[in-house]
């Protein structure tokens, strides 16, 4: 069976937006990126990812850092401390609809530049962003964190993640938009006269779930971990990739066969996949990949064990196709992670 922690990835683009923002603000970064586990070399190799626990722990590393858990994108800072706040500001909101308007009006109150508005129709709930006249067009990493801090918390309060219809966005088209996409919804342009973000409204009304029991494990990994907990589940692609992470890596179905668990057409299926920029090849190699570096977590497991598990019979393809996808040899990464988590063994 594929790993119970397959969490999937992160592109390396993301973690240079949230390194950039930290060397602006005269931030050392290289103990940060060695605190968070994260390899030197990885950051040499555009193609490379993270896993979320990675990039989990370079969020909390950099915001404690600057003591700002908006990484300077604002005039005023949101002092650490403040997401735990907003969170226990919301926990005692009777429903999601509460929940999200308590978590807009604390970023409100801590944020100067950047703000958002809630609107609701029957068709769908709007949050609008909107910047202070004069101040400079938000960056889609500043709307991007705005949004995660409030939207990975209401879905964390009803226990499920809040569908995405449409998002839609003032600044240019970013280097990483197929992230973008991943973390909020394939129907999402960018350049448009307006920023918004709609949520389908059905979670208004459902109930507050959590309670200060479950709090304290909550905080340990937010808000980093959101950025893949929450990510778009809707898409076809999301499909398939849900239906190869229950069947072992070796027996992974041929594209007929896919289709048919789906109960689509072969040539519907390839279409649809199509448009979201996906093909079912890059599907099951963006999995391997997200598996093998979440295996090359756990030193324990060689190389040839971790190539047996995403399913490639020779120990060489597997480090032939590791390349390809990340820019790295699994072993490269294999001993500078081995140095990072385990350094007294190297005495």
């Amino acid at each position: 069976m594929t790993p119970k922690n397959d969490k999937g990835t992160i592109s390396l683009s993301l973690v240079e937006e949230t390194l950039a923002l930290a060397r602006a603000r005269g931030l050392d970064v290289k103990p940060l990126v060695e605190a968070a586990g994260i390899a030197p070399q990885m950051l040499a190799a555009p193609k490379s990812r993270v896993s979320s626990a990675q990039y989990g722990a370079l969020w909390v590393a950099i915001a404690n850092a600057l003591d700002d858990e908006f990484f300077g994108q604002d005039p005023h800072p949101m002092r650490r401390g403040s997401f735990i706040a907003m969170t226990q500001a919301a926990l005692t909101a009777r429903t999601g609809g509460q929940a999200l308007a308590r978590a807009l009006s604390f970023m409100r109150l801590v944020l100067d530049d950047l703000s958002a508005q809630l609107s609701t129709d029957p068709g769908r709930v709007r949050i609008a962003f909107n910047h202070r006249d004069g101040t400079p067009q938000p960056t889609m990493f500043a709307y991007a964190t705005y949004f995660i801090l409030v939207y990975g918390l209401v879905c964390w309060l009803v226990g499920r993640r809040i569908p995405l219809l449409a998002a839609r966005f003032r600044c240019a088209e970013p280097p990483a938009a197929q992230e973008y996409r991943l973390m909020f919804c394939e129907d999402m342009q960018f350049g448009e006269d307006a920023s918004y973000v709609d949520l389908a409204p059905a979670f208004l009304e459902l109930p507050v779930v959590q309670t200060a029991q479950s709090l304290k494990p909550f905080l340990r990994d937010a808000p980093g971990n959101f950025v893949v907990k929450y990510r778009n589940p809707g898409s076809l692609a999301a499909r398939v990739r849900k239906v190869l992470r229950a069947l072992p890596a070796a027996g992974w179905p041929a594209a007929d066969q896919m289709a048919l668990r789906l109960h689509v057409a072969e040539a519907t299926m390839r279409r649809h996949l199509k448009q979201e920029g996906y093909t079912y090849q890059s599907i099951k190699d963006d999995l391997r990949r997200d598996i093998a570096i979440a295996e090359l977590q756990d030193t324990r497991r060689s190389i040839a064990q971790i190539a047996t598990r995403v399913g490639f019979a020779e120990p060489s393809a597997f480090h032939r196709a590791f390349r390809k996808w990340t820019g790295m040899r699994p072993t490269d990464y294999r001993l500078e992670r081995a140095d990072l988590t385990h350094p007294a063994e190297s005495d």
